[in-house]
């Protein structure tokens, strides 16, 4: 009895030991983000899936002075690490819809020393003036589906049993309206009633919900000099198309295709086009205290059209034209950086 007594006490006695020489050695590793000591940051240039990222390479593949020195797969993530007229850049796929884009920028800035980025993709129209290759830089992404589902109101036609919550949200929102003249017009669609997604950042004491987030207006000025700069961008037909920069863009885990959503879409919120990552990145970025901006060439009406969709048709089109831009902007960002 005694021999089993001594055994189990110097067995426990040495798993103490264990433990305690495994945290010694833990309690030196510094946790938190990474810090880089890099004296010129680079810029992410970003797409979301393979036309848009397939466009950004056939450009870039016919200038002497763009270079790839790396290519690293990380998480099944592929970076494209090299220059762009000499400044540094890393160039990398979000994946499409909210969660990737979320997921994939915020590791990209945990990965490597980024201070700007310049996301490039296809979008949806909701200005019914967009026609398929037109772009749109909005100044401001929120997320549109971000919501309440509710069910009806038996006793009243035409309205819903809303949480408490909520309803004290609506007054919250209704307010704000008067103080932000782009606070949404918020209403329902249906059993579907918008809110606002909580976000918390360094120096905040808790979460507090953002209608929308600002791209950069560094940026933005930036993209508006490089519009001024380019030659005319046109359609394969020779057809020149135009150019939004500032107004509202709207981002959602869904493939808008519906004309009666896309009309509610602009009356909520005003928007120019619609997609799938951008408030995602521009989320993280604002987090990050990292610069943004976003291009978005539109490939369909996203519901307004007669008939079928027809984004398979123009999307390695309208990424052609987005890139035309992108590059143009880029050359504005590289001069500015020699001028520092």
């Amino acid at each position: 009895m005694k021999t089993w007594y001594y055994t189990a006490l110097l067995i426990l006695t040495h798993s103490v030991l264990l433990q305690t020489a495994a945290f010694a050695q833990t309690s030196d590793i510094q946790y938190g983000p990474r810090t880089f000591d890099v004296e010129n940051k680079w810029t992410a240039i970003v797409s979301a899936y393979e036309p848009e990222i397939e466009a950004i390479d056939k450009a870039f593949a016919k200038l002497d002075d763009v270079k790839i020195d790396q290519v690293m797969n990380i998480k099944g993530v592929r970076y494209q690490i090299g220059s762009y007229k000499g400044e540094p850049v890393v160039i990398f796929t979000t994946g499409i819809s909210v969660p990737n884009a979320a997921m994939t920028m915020q590791m990209a800035l945990d990965y490597f020393p980024i201070d700007k980025v310049v996301m490039m993709g296809i979008a949806g129209a909701i200005n019914p003036s967009f026609e398929p290759g037109d772009i749109a830089i909005p100044a401001r992404w929120y997320f549109h589906d971000e919501s309440v589902y509710v069910n009806p109101d038996i006793k009243n036609a035409g309205k819903y049993l809303l949480p408490d919550y909520y309803e004290n949200a609506l007054k919250r929102y209704k307010a704000r309206e008067l103080e932000d003249p782009n606070m949404p017009k918020y209403k329902n669609f249906g059993m579907i009633h918008p809110e606002e997604m909580a976000v918390i950042k360094e120096g905040w004491e808790s979460p507090k919900q953002m209608p929308y987030f600002s791209a950069t207006p560094h940026l933005l000025d930036l993209s508006q000099k490089a519009l001024d700069t380019i030659e005319q961008i046109t359609m394969p037909s020779g057809k020149p198309i135009s150019v939004s920069i500032g107004g509202n863009g709207v981002t959602g885990s869904v493939f808008a295709d519906n004309g009666e959503y896309r009309i509610w879409l602009r009356d909520v919120f005003n928007a120019e086009v619609t997609e799938m990552e951008s408030a995602a990145v521009g989320m993280v970025c604002f987090i990050n205290d990292v610069d943004w901006v976003i291009i978005r060439s539109v490939s369909d009406l996203a519901g307004g059209q007669h008939g079928k969709n027809v984004e398979n048709v123009y999307d390695a089109i309208a990424s052609g034209t987005g890139t035309k831009l992108m590059m143009g902007l880029l050359d504005q960002i590289v001069t500015t950086e020699n001028t520092k």
